[in-house]
C-alpha cells in the first residue's frame, strides 16, 4: 500500500499541473504518515539533502554563465564557431552545433546555451533561407551537449545523489569525448537535412579573421581551461571553481570586454539567485523521496525483478535506458536525477556498470528528455526562441533524435567512450 501512495499521490499531483518540487514533497509526506514515522523527517531528509557543501558550486556556475550570457561572449564564441564550419554544408547548421560545444563549455546549462546560441542563431538562419523548424531542432538538441563537458552541474547533482562518493573530476572528464561525439553525430544529421534541403553554405572568412576571432573570443575560452585545469589538478575543489569563474566572468564581461551595464548585471544577479532556489528545493524534495525509495527497499526489488527478465548486462543496460527515457519525457532533469540514482545505480553495479560510466549514461539519456515533449523545457525555450509550435518542431526533428539516440548507445555499450580520458589523467 505504501508504494500505491508514494507513486500514485505524486503522478496525480503531476497530472493536475502541482510544481515537481511539491509533488515530491506532499507525495513523501504522505508516505511518511501512512508509515507511521515521524513527520519531521520529512524536513530533515529535505534539509539534509541541501546541507551538502559540494552543492555551493551549483549556483555559482549557474551565476557565471548567465553573466556570460548577458556579457557578450555567447556571440564571439558563435562568430569563432562560424570561422570554423560555416562554409560546411548548412553551415549555419554546423556553426549553431559548435557554438554549442563551445558555450557549453562556459555555461553547463542546456537551458542557457538554448536560449543565447538560439537567440543568435536562429533568426541568422530563418534571414538566410533556412527552415525555422530546422534551425529550432539543431539549436534544441545540440544545447544537450552543455550537460556533458564541464562545467555540467547535473554532474555534480549525480555525484551527490550517488552519496557523495564519486570524483567531479572524474565525472567533468569523463563526459568530454561523449559530448563530443554527440556534437559529431549531430553535424553529420545537420549535414544530410541540408544536403537534402539545398541549404547554402557561408564563405571560408580566410585564416587571418579567423585569428582575429580566436583572439576575440579567447578569454570566455580560458574559463573553460581553468575550471577544467583546476579541478583536474586538484588545485581547487568544484565549489572553488565555480567562485572563480564567477569572478572571472565579472572581470571579463565588465573590464576588458565592457558589455555587461549595471542593469544587466542585477538581473543576472537575481535571475540566478531565482535559479539556484527552484534547483535546490527540487533536490531537498527529492532527496526525500529518494530515502524513502531506498527505506521501502525499492532498488533491491528492481535488481530482483530485472534479474528475473535476463541476466544479460545488455539487456539489462537497454531497459534502463528505455525507462530512463520515458521518465524523461514527464520530469525535468534535476529531480530526476536525485530520485533515479539511487534507484539504478545499484542496479548497475549489480551488472558490472562502473558508477561513473553511468553517470554519463545517465546525464545523455535525461538529456535528451529534455527535448521532447510534454515537459521539455529546452524545447520550450528553442520554441519561444524560434516562435513557433512545439508540434512543428516535432515534425521534423526525428534525424537529430536518431543522432542522439545512436550516440547513448554508443556511450552505453563503448565503455571506453567514458572511462578512457579519467583513467588517463589519474
Amino acid at each position: 500500500m505504501e508504494y500505491w501512495i508514494l507513486f500514485g499521490s505524486f503522478t496525480l499531483l503531476l497530472l493536475i499541473g502541482t510544481p515537481v518540487a511539491f509533488c515530491l514533497g506532499a507525495s513523501s509526506f504522505f508516505t511518511v504518515v501512512y508509515l507511521g514515522l515521524p513527520p519531521v523527517v520529512v524536513f530533515q531528509r529535505l534539509n539534509s539533502g541541501i546541507s551538502v557543501f559540494a552543492l555551493m558550486a551549483i549556483p555559482f556556475f549557474i551565476y557565471s554563465g548567465d553573466l556570460m550570457v548577458r556579457g557578450d561572449i555567447a556571440r564571439r564564441l558563435v562568430a569563432l564557431a562560424g570561422s570554423f564550419v560555416g562554409h560546411m554544408r548548412g553551415g549555419l547548421g554546423q556553426v549553431n552545433i559548435l557554438a554549442s560545444v563551445m558555450f557549453g563549455g562556459v555555461s553547463g546549462s542546456a537551458a542557457a546555451d538554448a536560449s543565447a546560441v538560439g537567440g543568435l542563431m536562429v533568426p541568422q538562419m530563418k534571414k538566410r533561407g533556412y527552415d525555422v523548424d530546422y534551425a529550432v531542432n539543431i539549436t534544441v538538441v545540440g544545447s544537450i551537449i552543455a550537460l556533458m563537458i564541464p562545467p555540467s552541474h547535473n554532474m555534480i547533482i549525480y555525484s551527490i545523489a550517488a552519496g557523495g562518493r564519486l570524483s567531479i573530476a572524474d565525472l567533468f572528464t569523463a563526459g568530454i569525448i561523449p559530448g563530443l561525439l554527440l556534437a559529431l553525430t549531430l553535424m553529420v544529421a545537420a549535414w544530410y537535412v541540408a544536403r537534402k534541403k539545398g541549404y547554402p553554405t557561408e564563405p571560408f572568412p580566410g585564416f587571418r579573421i579567423m585569428g582575429t576571432l580566436f583572439v576575440s573570443a579567447m578569454p570566455g575560452l580560458i574559463l573553460v581551461a581553468i575550471i577544467f585545469g583546476g579541478v583536474r589538478s586538484g588545485v581547487f575543489t568544484a565549489s572553488e571553481s565555480a567562485n572563480i569563474a564567477v569572478v572571472y566572468a565579472l572581470l571579463i564581461t565588465a573590464l576588458v570586454y565592457r558589455s555587461l551595464p549595471w542593469r544587466e548585471f542585477v538581473e543576472a544577479t537575481l535571475g540566478a539567485v531565482r535559479t539556484t532556489a527552484m534547483v535546490l528545493l527540487v533536490i531537498g524534495c527529492a532527496a526525500c523521496f529518494g530515502w524513502l525509495l531506498a527505506y521501502l527497499k525499492v532498488p533491491a526489488q528492481l535488481v530482483n525483478f530485472l534479474e528475473n527478465i535476463s541476466d544479460n548486462p545488455l539487456v539489462i543496460l537497454l531497459l534502463m535506458n528505455l525507462i530512463l527515457l520515458i521518465l524523461g519525457t514527464f520530469m525535468d532533469m534535476s529531480p530526476l536525477i536525485v530520485i533515479t540514482t539511487p534507484i539504478f545505480l545499484p542496479v548497475a553495479q549489480a551488472f558490472g556498470v562502473d558508477p561513473v560510466h553511468f553517470g554519463v549514461i545517465l546525464i545523455l539519456n535525461l538529456g535528451i528528455g529534455l527535448c521532447t515533449p510534454p515537459v521539455g523545457a529546452v524545447l520550450f525555450v528553442g520554441c519561444a526562441v524560434g516562435k513557433i509550435s512545439i508540434w512543428q518542431a516535432m515534425r521534423t526533428i526525428w534525424p537529430f533524435y536518431g543522432a542522439a539516440f545512436v550516440t547513448l548507445m554508443l556511450v552505453t555499450y563503448i565503455p571506453a567512450l567514458s572511462l578512457w580520458l579519467p583513467a588517463v589523467f589519474k
